[in-house]
């Protein structure tokens, strides 16, 4: 008799994927789901080496260069030959964080934690793609003066 249900529910899942078939699904972009999507094109990232300025506190600061091609695996940091400390003098580069030399116990490290090391974690390039969705965003700084500025 359980075998019986099990296989009833099995057809009639079978029947209601069937019947979907023609219709459409607003994550696949509005294409019938047997049909194969057009993928988005590939945007061009930039590459200006200008700072962005974090949208809040303890951002990840987003890197504002090309990184195809960067190593950065268990054997090599591409990263590191110009943000380590020992090469910033010489790159120009900023230095990264001094957190990125601290254990989860917040004791420093002469080397690169290893929580730390896969920068692309955290940090990620820009594109020049369009937003997906509406961004309304308010900087905390933005916030502040519009408070002060009705408060006057």
């Amino acid at each position: 008799m359980r075998t019986i249900a099990i296989a009833i529910a099995i057809l009639g899942t079978s029947l209601g994927a069937l019947a979907q078939e023609g219709e459409l699904d607003a994550m696949r972009g509005h294409v019938p789901l047997l049909e194969e999507r057009t993928p988005e094109p590939l945007y061009n990232v930039e590459n200006n080496d200008l700072r962005r300025i974090r949208a809040y506190p303890m951002q990840p600061p987003t890197i504002p260069h090309k990184i195809d091609n960067y190593q950065v695996d268990l054997n090599a940091n591409r990263c590191m030959s110009c943000h380590s400390r020992q090469r910033v003098g010489d790159t120009q580069a900023p230095m990264i964080s001094v957190t990125h030399y601290m254990d989860r116990d917040g004791n420093f490290l002469a080397e690169l934690s290893p929580r730390r090391y896969f920068c692309n974690q955290c940090h990620v390039p820009q594109t020049d793609a369009p937003l997906a969705v509406e961004n309304r965003f308010v900087d905390v700084a933005e916030i502040l003066r519009q408070r002060r500025e009705t408060q006057e």
